[in-house]
């Protein structure tokens, strides 16, 4: 094997720090993956996980060679009895993700340093392999801060401006006091200045409920509203345009047409997502529909919240929970019902009993 170290002592030193980094690389992608697979049970980001650690493995092989563990001493490693309190204790899954994710990342770049040593050409691999370990530990985190965040949100509506704020006050009023989880303020006709008015009088009327309440589209007015959140499509603002925009805290949801772009909304680290327009409806006009297969396929690989969307009624509900989906976006099904706020308690009632069947309670 061909070194570019300039001497014995050099590359001795080189080898053996490479070799431990990727023992704490490797042991540190190992729990995340677990953590993917186990924890948030996401098919998604397991499976990127794996990837990354084989490629690693592919590149720890090229670098070290076949006999590398010649220059290991661990009884001689003075690293191995230092420690501090932190290490021996994890508060949360959070906490327990960021160390690992931490490890890692700084593992790779000892790698790349000493990859600069002894084969500069495969410094480059691990530079890629520490940027997609980042996007990863972003995916992470934000999924199991959605999920907790999320947890109890079933149902979540979409509502224009209305006539004016006292209609939107009544229609508002009645989704909240029937459990409403999610309100959308969605209207592509009024002016801004209307929008900010009933942004804040949503605002007004969540307080001290448990829903919450999303702009469509509009992450500037989101920010004046004080909104929850920000939900875009994919011709919209990215999920990186959004944050720079309204910051870290609002929830930033996505609309996603095929599990390619549900996977990347992940990556991009989205709270949640819209799956659809699984059929047809009568708001919005769409040259395909998904259907309840993109439904299955999305449930099955990934485990960020996920809301069915597009023509879901009572009577093909049941075909959206049995492709695995226990949240649902509705609009004129709710809106264009005699009774809004029972139709909420139905759908709630159905959904909450559909993820108790899932959990066997």
């Amino acid at each position: 094997m061909s070194h570019a170290c300039g001497s014995p002592v050099d590359e001795h030193a080189a080898l053996r720090a490479a070799d431990a980094a990727w023992n704490r690389a490797a042991e540190a992608a190992r729990v995340l993956e677990d953590v993917a697979r186990f924890a948030l049970g996401d098919a998604h980001l397991t499976q990127r996980l794996k990837q990354l650690r084989h490629r690693g493995q592919q590149l720890a092989q090229a670098l070290l060679g076949p006999r590398h563990l010649a220059m290991r001493d661990t009884p001689g490693d003075v690293g191995t009895a230092l420690s501090t309190p932190q290490e021996g204790r994890r508060a949360s899954l959070a906490q327990l993700v960021g160390a690992n994710a931490s490890r890692l990342q700084q593992a790779l770049r000892t790698l790349e340093e000493m990859s600069k040593l002894l084969r500069p050409q495969l410094a480059p691999g691990w530079e890629q392999l520490r940027y997609t370990a980042y996007t990863l530990h972003k995916a992470l985190a934000t999924t199991n801060q959605a999920q907790e965040r999320l947890q109890q949100a079933r149902v979540y509506v979409l509502l224009d401006g209305r006539e004016s704020l006292r209609e939107l006050e009544r229609l508002a009023c009645g989704l909240i006091e029937g459990g409403v989880d999610v309100l959308q303020l969605r209207d592509k006709q009024l002016p801004d200045r209307e929008l900010v008015r009933r942004g804040e009088l949503l605002r007004e009327l969540v307080s001290g409920a448990q829903t919450l309440f999303v702009f469509n589209d509009r992450a500037d007015l989101a920010v004046v509203c004080g909104a929850d959140g920000v939900h875009v499509g994919q011709e919209e603002l990215s999920v990186a345009q959004v944050r720079q925009v309204a910051g870290p805290q609002l929830l930033v949801g996505v609309s996603t047409h095929s599990l390619e772009q549900a996977e990347q909304a992940v990556l991009s680290g989205a709270d949640y997502i819209g799956v659809g327009p699984v059929f047809p409806s009568q708001t919005k006009h769409f040259d395909r529909f998904v259907g309840p297969e993109l439904l299955r396929q999305v449930s099955a690989r990934v485990s960020l919240p996920a809301f069915a969307i597009g023509g879901i009624t009572r009577e093909n509900l049941p075909q959206v929970i049995a492709a695995g989906f226990t949240r649902v976006a509705l609009g004129q099904a709710v809106l264009g019902a005699a009774d809004p706020a029972a139709e909420v308690r139905w759908f709630k009632e159905q959904l909450q009993q559909a993820v108790e069947s899932a959990r066997g309670d």
